[in-house]
């Protein structure tokens, strides 16, 4: 009796040992047939959604990755395959899914939106994508965790995903298993982000590089590297500085500029050279610069940007983003858009100093989110017992962890730079080129910002040469833009196709 007793108790123990194993959630994938017609030619797809389970370093499970792939013709084709490059993309925030690429430009399907003012309710437009760069690359669209269908599982929590390093690890260890498991570790590999992606970018082109995986390309789509640019903590005359020519272009389109010139770009030259040779000198003075020397600089922001030299003198030269955001079209009773200016809004509160959304946000997102959550139900088939996080802000406990540890060799720094990686990982790697793209109507991630980082990167003159600068009328999201988007297309295309020879 007392052996049976025993027994039983060491089968349940070993069974109750056994559990957090058993009770893992599986990965899972659906598999569907897809086509785009690009150009007049139907590519045929193989489309699988869903969850791709990645471990750690000691082979044990840590996360389920959301992605959708699309791969042309059969992998059961070998070396034919795998020449064809793949090209792995995600979106930002940090946090954000990778719909917004995925329905925007890169997929099969397309969702069509107002540019640059308000797409009424459903039904939203879906259509094809002629402009998606399925004709010259596979694509695999990522969520990182917290986001889409991705989770943790085993030990591991939330947290260990969300920071600036932890997320490098993660999608590094994610893109390295699926090139093994899909058999395309010999196929010529690319990186796409957007925004936060262009910062993760930078951290996991080195990092793969590091292991010995190297990229053909990659592709920064709104970028920033050096936090500095974007934020506006005290004493720090950088922001402000880059923050500018954008201002500028901002005012010129929407027709703020007196006598202003024909073609816009001609106009954000004099705006470099008057932010380089003028405003910067002034601002670095301080409470040094002569009051007369002051007046005379603001009557020149005023005159840039479509607002009054009284209000630059009372923000004694330095005006934020959200600041500009109320106060360019404050006359009208409207706010302009922080992801693209060329979109304004309703300002319900006129004395206001600070904007109180995004136009732009808010013009697009119900048709983004509405229609890519149509299509990944409907037409990929993805279980809807699942549940598709747009971002993973919503998520109780959200916090990110902003410490680099590539920035350490250099010391405490204000803001984190992952411009380092991607200069190390370039200059290891003297083939490896790099796109970026950029909207002239980007308040989010301004273009002089990318412009300053690039600059101040230490690179040699024949690395530097392997950056390719492009530049688009639209904003953080161009490929709403109708011109934009057929430019996109081109600029990626012509990248990959130069660089997967």
């Amino acid at each position: 009796m007392k052996k049976t007793m025993v027994l039983v108790f060491l089968l349940g123990v070993f069974s109750f040992a056994q559990t957090p194993k058993d009770t893992l959630p599986k990965a899972e994938v659906s598999t569907t047939m897809q086509s785009v017609n690009i150009n007049g030619r139907t590519i045929y797809l193989t489309a699988q959604a869903g969850t791709f389970e990645i471990r750690d370093e000691n082979n044990k499970p840590i996360a389920l990755i959301g992605h959708t792939y699309y791969s042309r013709g059969s992998e059961r084709r070998g070396t034919s395959t795998q020449k064809r490059p793949i090209v792995f993309a995600y979106n930002g925030g940090p946090g954000s899914s990778s719909f917004w690429l995925h329905m925007g430009v890169l997929g099969p399907k397309r969702i069509v939106v107002n540019d640059p003012i308000s797409t009424p309710a459903a039904p939203y437009k879906i259509t094809n994508n002629n402009y998606s760069i399925l004709d010259v690359a596979d694509l695999v669209m990522i969520d990182p965790v917290g986001t889409g269908l991705s989770i943790p599982v085993g030990k591991a929590k939330f947290k260990d995903f969300w920071g600036v390093d932890q997320d490098i690890r993660s999608l590094s260890l994610f893109i390295t298993q699926f090139l093994i498991e899909h058999n395309r570790m010999n196929s010529p590999k690319y990186l796409l982000g957007e925004s936060y992606g262009t910062f993760r970018n930078a951290g996991v082109m080195n990092t793969l590089l590091n292991q010995g995986i190297a990229m053909n390309g990659v592709i920064m789509v709104s970028a920033v590297f050096d936090l500095r640019t974007l934020l506006f903590p005290p004493n720090d005359d950088l922001p402000y500085i880059v923050h500018f020519p954008t201002y500028a272009a901002t005012a010129w389109y929407h027709n703020l500029i007196e006598n202003k010139p024909d073609d816009v770009y001609t106009f954000l030259d004099e705006i470099r050279s008057f932010t380089e040779n003028e405003y910067t000198p002034a601002l670095f003075k301080g409470d040094q610069l002569l009051d007369a020397d002051k007046t005379e600089i603001a009557s020149k922001l005023a005159a840039y940007t479509g607002t009054s030299t009284e209000y630059w003198l009372k923000a004694n030269l330095r005006v934020t983003a959200s600041e500009f955001f109320a106060e360019f079209l404050r006359d009208k009773g409207e706010i302009v858009g922080r992801l693209d200016s060329r979109f304004t809004g309703i300002n319900q509160d006129l004395l206001a100093k600070d904007g109180s959304h995004d136009p732009q946000s808010s013009a697009i997102s119900p048709a983004y989110i509405s229609g890519f959550l149509d299509y990944l139900h409907r037409n990929l088939k993805v279980s809807k017992k699942l549940t598709y996080s747009i971002t993973a802000g919503r998520r109780k406990g959200f916090k990110w962890d902003w410490s680099h540890e590539g920035n350490k060799r250099w010391g405490t720094q204000a803001a984190i730079n992952t411009g380092i990686d991607m200069a190390q990982a370039m200059s290891r790697d003297p083939n490896m080129k790099v796109l970026i793209l950029n909207g002239i109507y980007d308040i989010a991630t301004v273009f002089y910002g990318v412009e300053h980082s690039i600059n101040h990167l230490g690179l040699t003159k024949e690395i530097k040469d392997n950056i390719i600068m492009k530049y688009y009328e639209a904003g953080h999201m161009m490929y709403t833009h109708q011109p934009s988007l057929v430019k996109f297309k081109k600029d990626v295309a012509n990248f990959i196709r130069s660089t997967s020879k």
